[in-house]
């Protein structure tokens, strides 16, 4: 039998050497989509993709414009940072308490809660689809440590700024802020700002121009919260 023994042998080995291989042009070909959009801005998102593709109106048109940085009204940045992951500037890309806490909730017979951070809907909405799977997860937690590794804080919230949903095929604040309240971005109010920023977890259901007694309550809220959390300079902590 030593030739079965030494052909089994062989055959793990090939099967080792091909499945390196596998993961090492997997991780070459994550840094040649991920790196570029450091300085590059992604010309189209795979949620804007498939919105696009699986819309079921006739007339669908992506609605976006790009600010840069420097051109984003800061107090809209805070706003957003307040209501979807206050602790942005300081993690590394995870919440951990927050998904521990979802863990011990579902583990108690709760509803499983979102605990993603910015730079975790970053990762899925440039490189991702919708939907909720095992696999999807664990490219998610990997893109996002691409980002945060290759991106750095400021990128990863601009970008985010630029692709976040609020509408139907309406992309970015400086649309969301044409589409909603027919104005720039940079001529936003802060209560306007506090309301777009509370429509980000259902952006398809809520209109901010049109608030329920939920969102404007989830708005005053933030305001408040803006000012306990330091206001601008808490986005300081990023530079």
């Amino acid at each position: 039998m030593f030739w079965y023994d030494h052909f089994v042998k062989k055959l793990k080995q090939l099967l080792i050497r091909y499945l390196l291989l596998l993961m090492l042009a997997f991780v070459l070909v994550s840094l040649l989509i991920v790196v570029p959009f450091r300085w590059l801005n992604p010309p189209i998102t795979m949620v804007m993709m498939e919105r696009w593709l699986y819309s079921d109106n006739d007339h669908f048109k992506l609605k976006q414009t790009w600010l840069s940085w420097d051109a984003i009204p800061k107090h809209a940045a805070l706003a957003v940072v307040t209501s979807e992951d206050q602790l942005f500037p300081l993690h590394k890309g995870f919440d951990v308490d927050s998904i521990m806490k979802s863990l011990r909730a579902s583990d108690e017979g709760g509803q499983l809660r979102g605990a993603s951070t910015i730079s975790q809907q970053v990762a899925r909405n440039v490189y991702l689809w919708t939907g909720r799977s095992w696999l999807r997860k664990g490219l998610e937690a990997w893109f996002t440590l691409l980002i945060e590794f290759t991106w750095g804080k400021q990128r990863i919230l601009e970008v985010y700024l630029n692709i976040a949903e609020w509408g139907e095929g309406v992309f970015g604040l400086e649309a969301a802020s044409q589409y909603h309240f027919g104005q720039s971005a940079k001529r936003l109010s802060p209560m306007q700002e506090a309301l777009l920023a509370s429509c980000l977890p259902s952006p398809i259901r809520f209109d901010p121009a049109k608030p329920s007694a939920h969102i404007r309550a989830r708005a005053e809220w933030n305001l408040k919260q803006q000012k306990r959390l330091g206001g601008e300079r808490w986005l300081k902590q990023m530079d």
